[in-house]
């Protein structure tokens, strides 16, 4: 007689893969908000004194005339015209698209990077940017162009640092971003733009995004993740630091040349 082994009893099946949905950062962006109302109201100032005052000797409104990236100025003391610029314009169109791009980038990066370390990103990139034109740039320039700027390529940094967690997202947005460079790069050749105020912004923002922008990993929950930000603060503190020295001694070799 045969004898046959007994049957064994299936495997129990594994358990389906379960999406979780992950908590997003619920801060608002309130800076933005802040920033792009300030810039409002300094311009409807530019406005109110052209039309009371009328234009300086030199073809510009009174308050462009004290806060500009002026070259001389600035060689001759006035260096918060390294930063004061950013919430200049010299036309409605101009404001516009800068405020455009400040309120689509800057709410978006806001929320991953918090109010102060935004805030911090945006007059880095600023002052950059008007390092750069100061030194290979002359005559006047205004515009909030070069924190933008700076506000694009920390976009890059960001999802460049965070890609495993955002996946095609990432690759998406940073493609999106790198396109949107050359673009304002390449029109920025034009005459009386000051492409390397843009040049500038783009190398600060980047230099403090590369070190201070949030490194997020998911924390999972039963029913959720939420992100938690592994960035320490003494990397961004490194970031901010890098930058201010590398432009501010920029700055230094433009006041030794100037005078020499």
């Amino acid at each position: 007689m045969n004898e046959y082994p007994a049957s064994q009893p299936d495997p129990m099946p594994a358990p389906e893969p379960r999406q979780i949905p992950i908590r997003m950062p619920a801060t608002q962006p309130i800076a933005t908000y802040i920033l792009i109302g300030v810039t409002v109201v300094v311009y409807v100032l530019q406005m109110l004194s052209t039309a009371i005052l009328g234009d300086s000797i030199y073809g510009i409104d009174y308050v462009t005339l004290f806060g500009a990236r002026i070259t001389e100025a600035i060689y001759g003391g006035q260096v918060w015209r390294l930063i004061t610029p950013i919430f200049l314009h010299g036309s409605l169109t101009h404001i516009f698209f800068n405020m455009y791009a400040l309120f689509s980038i800057g709410s978006l990066l806001e929320r991953h990077f918090g109010h102060w370390r935004f805030l911090a990103l945006y007059f880095l990139g600023g002052f950059s940017g008007y390092v750069l034109s100061l030194l290979f740039t002359q005559g006047y320039s205004v515009g909030a162009s070069t924190a933008v700027f700076g506000l694009v390529s920390a976009e890059i940094a960001f999802f460049y640092h965070n890609r495993d967690l955002f996946g095609s997202h990432a690759r998406q947005a940073i493609g999106n971003a790198v396109f949107i460079i050359a673009i304002n790069l390449f029109l920025g050749l034009s005459p009386n733009i000051d492409n390397w105020g843009h040049i500038g912004g783009l190398l600060g923002g980047a230099i403090f995004a590369w070190f201070a922008s949030p490194k997020w990993t998911a924390i999972v929950m039963p029913n959720e993740a939420i992100l938690q930000d592994q960035r320490e603060f003494r990397e961004i503190m490194t970031g901010a630091l890098l930058v201010l020295l590398l432009f501010g001694g920029l700055t230094v070799f433009g006041f030794i040349s100037f005078y020499m």
